[in-house]
């Protein structure tokens, strides 16, 4: 019975330290800035659709000339990034739609890297849901050196703690396995 209850309490502790963790990581990420008053781009990462309107809003208050969206086609119920990627722009501002290759974080990293140092990008403001913006920031700063930025996106609290554990692997990856950009 001993064991048993040191095998509860130690369990117990475990899931504790790691909502604890979660909370500051994936709920108030030290790695969101907020927006700065000026940057050459607001790029918005692909999956949840709650980031256009993120994105939008930051270009509406003429945080940036240009809007680059992430991976529209490869995420169906973003009708309305389709359709702004069809018009080629927003608010005044030109819109750029990209493929990360590969298809993921690291990807999309990768290709914003490309796509700035091509057009003379000095600093960009990322978009992404919340929860997701602790690994974009380790993953951007290790691909660009230019000023960035990381302003989150809200995301429905119902599905957080799913959230919570998929990015919590996803950060163990890649702090352990995937240390490169």
């Amino acid at each position: 019975m001993a064991v048993r209850r040191r095998l509860l309490l130690a369990l117990g502790l475990l899931v504790a330290a790691w909502v604890a963790a979660s909370l500051v990581l994936f709920v108030w990420p030290p790695a969101e800035t907020g927006a700065p008053r000026h940057a050459d781009a607001v790029v918005m990462l692909s999956g949840a659709r709650e980031r256009l309107a993120t994105a939008e809003s930051l270009i509406r208050r003429g945080v940036a000339p240009v809007l680059a969206l992430s991976s529209v086609a490869k995420t169906p119920q973003w009708t309305t990034a389709r359709a702004v990627c069809r018009r080629g722009s927003y608010a005044g501002a030109r819109v750029i739609c990209f493929e990360a290759s590969p298809y993921s974080t690291r990807g999309e990293a990768e290709t914003v890297a490309r796509i700035a140092q091509g057009r003379g990008w000095h600093s960009v403001v990322v978009v992404s849901s919340t929860f997701h913006l602790t690994r974009a920031s380790i993953l951007f700063h290790r691909c660009w050196a230019g000023t960035l930025s990381f302003v989150g996106a809200p995301y429905p609290w119902w599905r957080l703690p799913e959230q919570w554990a998929v990015e919590t692997g996803k950060l163990l990856v890649q702090e352990t396995a995937e240390r490169a950009c």
